[in-house]
């Protein structure tokens, strides 16, 4: 019912068609992203199992998105294991 008289306004002002389609890919790129942050490999989802995964990683995992000067190939660990 609410899609399709979605469809019937659209239908009447087709000037507000690409700003829908902007708006529901914004939202889909938005719901993309934090199903990636949520999915990585130092979040804790359950803590009874792995409550620090972030000591499990390697010192050459990329932790940012896009990393300009760092080059996380050469890097060595610093701390200790625990």
């Amino acid at each position: 019912m609410l899609f399709r008289s979605a469809v019937e306004k659209a239908k009447k002002h087709p000037g507000l068609m690409p700003q829908v389609f902007f708006i529901c890919l914004g939202m889909g790129g938005a719901f993309v992203y934090l199903l990636r942050l949520a999915k990585a490999p130092y979040v804790t989802w359950n803590k009874t199992q792995n409550p620090e995964p972030w000591n499990k990683l390697d010192p050459t995992y990329q932790y940012k998105f896009f990393a300009i000067t760092t080059d996380y190939k050469n890097l060595k660990k610093d701390g200790p294991d625990f």
